[in-house]
């Protein structure tokens, strides 16, 4: 298993949108093949920034998806909304 976490930072207009638009999509994300785990994350401290939080089965299950139509097209409406570049990690269990 692998984690997958993504740093967003977004416009502060387009704090709801992304919400909104998020909501619509969970599911479908959730329900990827290889996709275990799915979380949205809000920063206390600064609330226009955002991680996803995911669990997959492994990493080729997670390139799959990064691969998929779906993603391109969720990505691209996504990374509209951006004020900053976003940041991501893959990790995995060590202990």
């Amino acid at each position: 298993m692998i984690t997958r976490i993504v740093k967003m930072t977004f416009r502060e207009e387009e704090i709801n949108a992304f919400q909104t638009f998020f909501e619509e999509r969970r599911q479908l994300i959730r329900n990827f093949e290889g996709c275990t785990h799915l979380e949205l994350w809000q920063d206390k401290a600064d609330p226009t920034v955002f991680f996803t939080y995911s669990h997959w089965h492994s990493e080729s299950h997670l390139n799959a998806y990064r691969s998929s139509d779906f993603f391109a097209d969720t990505w691209t409406l996504t990374k509209q909304k951006f004020a900053a570049k976003p940041e991501a990690w893959t990790v995995e269990p060590r202990m």
